[in-house]
């Protein structure tokens, strides 16, 4: 059983890592590891506040600079985060980090570390492809939201939260347009191939691991589940 998790880099650095966090989830997946034999997880890092802040510096500096610089200055913020995910697993995670997720070769350990890839979408993305290589119906994504809301909380305060969406419905929402940076619960590009190929998605908040292990144990949980 493979288990996917996109980890927003804002949980696992929201300005600098979080060492107490990273020290949670490691006991959380430890244990699920140590209850079945046959549990893996893959978690795929974003980029959190180091892409933030390295991109913000470039928009200073180049207010005409392309899209794409800014993106690979994210991808580079995911690897040094995968980089320090991959260290806390070392003891399930004999592999390199997966950065090119169209040539992921097998899952020999218990714990699969990937980061960003290339311009054009986030880690998001790389994590639906990597569900669909692995044969995982779901990927879990964690991030600083506890669920999907009708709209922008931070700017309509009758904006309501939604324990379940269509793709359709999401997807209508946030649009089809990916740009660096883009803060929306689930990337664009990453939506739309997980509707194409039926992934459903679990929007939860990643700093509540009692609620992460409802979720992985089959519990009932808060968050936003899209199919």
């Amino acid at each position: 059983m493979v288990t996917v998790i996109s980890l927003g880099g804002s949980i696992v650095a929201p300005r600098e890592a979080d060492g107490a966090f990273l020290r949670n989830f490691r006991s959380l997946i430890g244990g699920l590891l140590k209850q079945d034999g046959k549990r893996r997880f893959i978690f795929v890092v974003g980029g959190g506040g180091p892409a933030r802040a390295w991109q913000k510096a470039y928009r200073e500096v180049c207010p005409a600079g392309s899209d794409e610089e800014a993106d690979w200055i994210g991808v580079m913020a995911t690897r040094l985060n995968a980089r320090l995910v991959k260290a806390v697993m070392a003891d399930w995670c004999p592999q390199e980090i997966i950065i090119d997720p169209s040539r992921a070769g097998p899952f020999t350990g218990r714990v699969l570390v990937a980061a960003g890839w290339k311009p054009g979408f986030s880690s998001d993305y790389d994590a639906v492809l990597l569900a669909e290589r692995f044969r995982a119906d779901v990927v879990i994504n964690l991030s600083n939201i506890e669920q999907v809301y009708t709209d922008d909380p931070r700017k309509n305060p009758s904006a309501k939260p939604l324990s379940s969406i269509s793709w359709g419905d999401f997807r209508a929402m946030i649009g089809d347009e990916w740009v660096p940076g883009k803060n929306v619960p689930f990337d664009p590009v990453a939506s739309r191939h997980a509707a194409k190929i039926g992934i459903k998605v679990i929007c939860a908040a990643g700093r509540d691991l009692a609620n992460l292990e409802n979720i992985l144990t089959g519990k009932e949980f808060t968050g936003t589940v899209i199919a």
